[in-house]
């Protein structure tokens, strides 16, 4: 487990920008969803799916690093009240993955980007619905005000940086889905449920900062 000094702002943002870059977002298709089910193929999936971006937006506070999550509104066809980053598909007006979760945090949370520095990206993530995720992880300034999207979004809300990257909050759970038995990782924050992609994703930032398989 990462040590609490590992957690000041000026020390995650530093790690941050040292494991990360822009351009560190590759072809590879060991993240997804297929890490734990056998019964999807990463390549099979991968030709598939649709392009797609999130904002991993690290809030820095004076005294903490917080994560900016939302929750998907309840009538949404897709994904209904799961816990989500701010983002969705790629469109061709969008020249990058970036631009498409920086658009899609303003449409939906109405997170302005002046608030936002792009730092770096992970390696995109497979989902078993369909979708090839770049998550951009992102240092969001405050104070900002957010103008939430109904139709899209119920609430918006933060969860530390270091209950998130805390290993012993990683949960793997196993639920019945499609008649067949699927492992994911679950960080559960008090009523709030974080699982599927969005811990996944969660999970692979740890990983890029804080495992021993990464170089300081």
């Amino acid at each position: 487990m990462p040590s609490d000094d590992l957690f000041a702002p000026a020390q995650v943002f530093a790690r941050v920008r040292q494991r990360l870059s822009l351009d560190g977002g590759g072809a590879s298709v060991d993240l997804g969803d297929h890490r734990f089910d056998s019964s999807i193929a990463p390549p099979a999936l991968a030709a598939r799916a649709r392009a797609a971006a999130v904002l991993v937006g690290l809030v820095a506070y004076n005294e903490e690093v917080r994560v900016l999550l939302t929750k998907r509104a309840s009538t949404l066809k897709d994904h209904s009240g799961q816990i989500a980053f701010p983002g969705g598909k790629i469109e061709p007006t969008d020249k990058t993955p970036i631009a498409a979760a920086l658009r899609e945090a303003y449409e939906e949370i109405g997170l302005e980007a002046r608030h936002v520095e792009p730092i770096g990206t992970l390696d995109p993530y497979l989902t078993g619905t369909g979708f090839k995720v770049v998550p951009v992880i992102a240092k969001v300034e405050p104070p900002f005000h957010l103008h939430i999207n109904l139709h899209e979004v119920e609430d918006a809300f933060e969860v530390p940086f270091s209950f998130l990257m805390n290993e012993a909050n990683h949960e793997l759970h196993t639920r019945e889905w499609e008649g067949r038995m699927r492992q994911f990782f679950a960080m559960p924050y008090g009523e709030r449920h974080i699982w599927g992609a969005t811990a996944g994703i969660l999970r692979n930032l740890y990983e890029r900062l804080y495992t021993t398989g990464h170089k300081d």
